[in-house]
């Protein structure tokens, strides 16, 4: 069958409609049964060409003789069988509603029109008002000849006019009849009306036609109504085709209420899973990222991996990858505490195999089998060093600036949630220049595959991107992760992909200064003259004033509270970052002095000065840091 060039959603080619046979031409199909069933014959069509750009496609047609009554009921069973499994095979509104056009059009009525409330109520949600049908989509076809003894349905040029929205006005007809629920014959008085209202006054229902006006109620409330219309040389609508109208209505009706059920959980989910995930990516010193996010499928986008990336106190950035089991809502909900948890211990400034203990335990609080893996790896751009703590997961790959990729070699453990399992930290060289790639199982590992098989081939994918840009030069960081997701095949998407990439730049040491303070009097001064010799290195004379006096007000008030000595350091990147250190846990806050305090106005400068500031509590004390822009 073909729909319409008027039909609105869900269009499909003619070609993609395989529904008729030829048959002889002497037969022709009834409007009221099935097209492959035998039946009484239908009166002559009037020859009518097809159109020049219309597809052509062969009619089924019947022979000729009265069928049984007996036969004829079983030939509408087997019709309202094939109709609703055929309707009951979509999955969302549109192919819903396809499906009730291409099972009706031409086998029950010469034409269809579906009208949907605009919007859909969603389960128990309350309707909003006022009661708006909106014209979903309409189908007709037209018989005619072709050369040789067949007959071919084409599209009709001229659908049945009707208009788009549709206002019901309570106590109106039309809401009569969709109150009433069952479908009607539209030769009576109040379908009459009730299809003028539909219709609209300025389209009217031509003469000839013969209708059946079928109200859709889903589970709560009516949703819409279909309209069935036969032309005036095919059968009238008998009470039988009132029961076929009947089932064919609250079979689309039920779908729906499951299709909009269905959307509806889809986005929450898709919504769930978009707010466990980072918005964007943190650029921290020394360091550019770059992510991917691929779901296992569109119909089932909710999963269990994650990424992250956390700046930590001293330019370091912690970089997380993790994968939790299944993919359900419980999955997602479970990765995103595991997530939370993650970033509060990284915080702490917790060292990365202790990190992946502290999530172990919270994943056995979460209740049994509440299974996950992770890679935590902390890089410092300073020491060009990177700490790599694994629980289960895959190895983390290393592309080095002359084009040669590295399976990394860090001790697998165990899955977080296993419990009573010890976590192993290895230190690594991150030079400059270099590119690390974490990822989870599903882009290694499919039906297809091992996972070392796969880790294989992406080591060779880096690799040969890397061989394209020549030798020192490191491949643009975006692109790399496009080319790492063109090497998955059509059966590779097994499994949800989470992808990071991060490029080492690193801090030249000659942009780094470094110093002990003894928690002294003396130490403010001191730090004032460290600080102006090291601006005066870097030709940043222009932040002397602001500088020294920053880093008296923090100086003074770490070595206020300190037993032990207090560590100073200057960075120079596109910002001039100063961090003071102390063995203090308590963090300064910002406070209104009053007129007659003596102290209290050091964080009000820093934060007036500065460009940004912060304080981080570590595991040994705390570190103040406040940044200066280095450009006028």
């Amino acid at each position: 069958m073909t729909e319409h060039p008027t039909s609105h959603e869900g269009r499909q080619p003619l070609a993609d409609r395989p529904q008729e046979q030829t048959r002889p031409r002497q037969e022709a199909a009834p409007a009221g049964l099935p097209s492959d069933i035998p039946a009484q014959p239908a009166p002559q069509l009037p020859e009518a060409p097809p159109g020049p750009s219309a597809p052509a496609v062969a009619v089924a047609v019947s022979p000729k003789g009265a069928a049984p009554a007996g036969r004829r009921e079983g030939d509408r069973l087997r019709f309202v069988g094939a109709a609703t499994r055929r309707i009951a095979r979509g999955l969302d509104l549109d192919e819903i509603v396809l499906g009730l056009c291409r099972a009706t059009v031409p086998a029950f009525s010469d034409e269809i029109l579906v009208y949907l409330r605009d919007p859909l109520p969603v389960g128990d949600e309350r309707p909003v008002a006022p009661f708006v049908l909106r014209l979903r989509r309409t189908d007709r076809l037209r018989l005619t000849d072709l050369e040789g003894d067949e007959l071919v349905l084409v599209p009709d040029p001229d659908p049945t006019p009707a208009a788009e929205l549709c206002e019901v006005r309570s106590g109106s007809a039309l809401a009569e009849v969709l109150r009433g629920v069952r479908p009607v014959f539209g030769d009576s008085a109040a379908a009459r009306a009730a299809l003028g209202e539909l219709l609209g006054a300025d389209h009217p229902l031509p003469r000839g036609l013969r209708a059946i006006l079928a109200p859709l109620r889903g589970r709560r409330r009516v949703i819409g109504a279909a309209v069935f219309l036969r032309r005036g040389e095919q059968p009238a609508f008998d009470p039988d085709d009132l029961l076929v109208g009947a089932q064919l209505a609250t079979h689309t009706a039920l779908g729906i209420d499951k299709a909009v059920l269905y959307g509806r959980e889809a986005y929450i989910a898709d919504e769930l899973q978009r707010t466990m995930l980072p918005d964007s990516l943190p650029q921290p010193t020394g360091v550019k990222l770059a992510s991917r996010y691929l779901p296992a499928a569109e119909t089932a986008r909710v999963g269990g991996d994650w990424y992250d990336a956390i700046p930590l106190p001293g330019s370091r950035v912690a970089l997380v990858v993790g994968d939790v089991m299944g993919h359900s809502m419980t999955s997602a909900a479970i990765m995103g505490q595991l997530r939370t948890t993650a970033q509060t211990l990284a915080g702490l400034d917790l060292p990365p195999q202790e990190v992946l203990h502290h999530l172990d335990e919270q994943a056995q609080r979460l209740g049994e089998n509440r299974m996950a893996t992770c890679m935590y790896a902390v890089y410092d751009p300073v020491s060009h060093r990177i700490t790599v703590a694994n629980a289960g997961h895959p190895p983390p790959i290393l592309l080095h600036l002359d084009g040669r990729a590295e399976v990394l070699r860090v001790p697998a453990g165990a899955p977080i949630g296993v419990g009573g399992v010890d976590f192993e930290a290895v230190e690594l060289d991150a030079p400059a220049g270099a590119t690390l790639l974490l990822y989870t199982d599903g882009l290694v590992e499919s039906r297809l595959r091992d996972v070392w098989t796969g880790i294989e081939q992406l080591r060779e994918r880096l690799a040969a991107a890397a061989q394209l840009t020549g030798p020192d030069h490191a491949p643009p960081l975006e692109a790399l992760c496009d080319d790492v997701l063109d090497m998955l095949g059509p059966g590779d998407r097994d499994d949800d992909i989470a992808l990071l990439a991060a490029r080492f730049d690193g801090i030249a040491p000659s942009d780094v200064a470094y110093w002990f303070l003894e928690p002294e009097d003396a130490a403010p001064g001191r730090a004032r003259r460290l600080a102006r010799r090291a601006l005066a290195r870097w030709d940043l004379e222009e932040l002397t004033d602001s500088v020294e006096l920053l880093i008296s007000e923090v100086v003074t008030n770490a070595v206020r509270y300190a037993e032990r000595p207090v560590t100073l350091r200057l960075l120079k990147t596109d910002v001039l970052r100063c961090e003071v250190g102390d063995d203090s846990p308590q963090l300064p806050r910002q406070r209104r002095a009053r007129e007659t305090d003596e102290g209290g106005r050091g964080l009000f400068l820093v934060n007036r000065l500065a460009r940004r500031w912060g304080a981080t509590r570590l595991s040994g004390g705390k570190v103040v840091w406040f940044e200066l822009s280095t450009r006028p």
